[in-house]
């Protein structure tokens, strides 16, 4: 019984740390959000063919150039980002989840999620705690090796790309992940 707690002692404080990390205390600035928005939407444009061109077409996109997350059976992530509408920043967000089940290791990921209509940004933007696969559903975009973005293949009122990971994590996914608006 003994080795069974201590089993899970390491992943609840480790859950804690995380959790404790994210406060407000440590927030990042609204100008160090404002230029890794500015830094993941270059690389973007850079490595994804027809990138560009898909960002004009959409009515807002939420960046967050870094999502930590982290698990040894009870994960969590947190990450701080910026809402812009015609290239400007019109608020900021951070995005946490938790879970339970297998997962063992860290990772650091970008995450850009695209608004393609009116009413998804709306209701995104109304809502005082937007729960992906709650609140709405994002569609995950996995761009291969000669593929181009383009509006005419991918019609989704929301659609996400998670990029730029370093670390090894399995079980990527946005469903759980939770959108609060920022005071900054």
């Amino acid at each position: 019984m003994k080795q069974f707690l201590t089993f899970f002692r390491l992943p609840a404080v480790l859950f804690m740390l995380l959790a404790l990390g994210a406060t407000p205390a440590n927030a990042t600035s609204s100008a160090e959000i404002d230029a890794g928005v500015n830094h993941t939407l270059s690389r973007f444009t850079k490595e994804v063919a027809g990138a560009e061109a898909f960002l004009k077409s959409t009515k807002g996109v939420l960046v967050f150039p870094k999502v930590y997350k982290a698990g040894i059976g009870i994960g969590g992530e947190y990450g701080e980002g910026a809402l812009r509408m015609g290239g400007k920043t019109v608020d900021y967000y951070s995005t946490a989840a938790a879970s339970i089940g297998f997962q063992l290791g860290g990772q650091v990921k970008s995450i850009i999620i695209l608004f393609m209509q009116d009413e998804a940004l709306r209701k995104f933007r109304n809502s005082e705690g937007w729960k992906a696969g709650v609140d709405g559903s994002i569609a995950l975009i996995d761009i291969g090796a000669g593929r181009e973005l383009s509006t005419q293949t991918i019609k989704d009122p929301i659609v996400a790309f998670i990029f730029d990971q370093k670390g090894l994590m399995y079980n990527l996914t946005l469903e759980g992940s939770k959108f609060t608006k920022l005071k900054k």
